[in-house]
């Protein structure tokens, strides 16, 4: 799993049915892939708007 979070934070235009059959493999089934992909992207998006503000900075 956390695997597939780096790999969706670094390049999510590389994520394959490949990683998602990996998942599978060891218990995810779709609606735990769906809500890993969707918790993953919602961080990454609120860090980026968080960054872009200057959020926590000084």
């Amino acid at each position: 799993m956390l695997d597939y979070v780096v790999q969706i934070t670094r390049d999510a235009t590389r994520v394959s049915a490949a990683d998602h059959e990996r998942l599978r493999s060891v218990g995810f089934d779709d609606q735990g892939i769906l809500q890993i992909t969707l918790i993953a992207s919602w961080f990454n998006y609120i860090n980026r708007v968080a960054d872009a503000l200057g959020v926590g900075r000084e």
